[in-house]
């Protein structure tokens, strides 16, 4: 399932990449990747089947993908309590936003 994540991440770079507008479009393959990889690991751990890794879950937020999580977590009633968790994933977000204020101000800043 882990691999299966990566491989669609890879697909979505790519067609970002031959789009007229990447940077968008990626990011909304990868919020949508994200919210799908909480459906597929919500029906894993109810059948009892393997899970995705809660690495893998902060990386695709920590990408961009938060706004899908969240969408994710709040649809499925999926990693809404688990508290370590919570906190790696609030830290995420968090580096995401800063990263891209940062971003804009080295930008639009100077």
């Amino acid at each position: 399932m882990n691999s299966v994540c990566y491989v669609l991440l890879v697909l979505a770079v790519f067609v970002s990449l031959i789009s007229p507008y990447p940077v968008w479009i990626g990011l909304h393959l990868l919020n949508l990747l994200t919210l799908l990889m909480y459906g597929a690991d919500k029906l894993a751990a109810r059948r009892g089947w393997r899970r995705i890794p809660e690495n893998t879950l902060l990386l695709f937020g920590l990408l961009g993908g938060w706004i899908g999580a969240l969408v994710g977590q709040q649809l499925f009633r999926h990693k809404t309590q688990k508290q370590p968790f919570r906190t790696w994933f609030m830290f995420s977000i968090a580096a995401n936003v800063a990263a891209v204020l940062l971003g804009v101000w080295m930008m639009f800043g100077r």
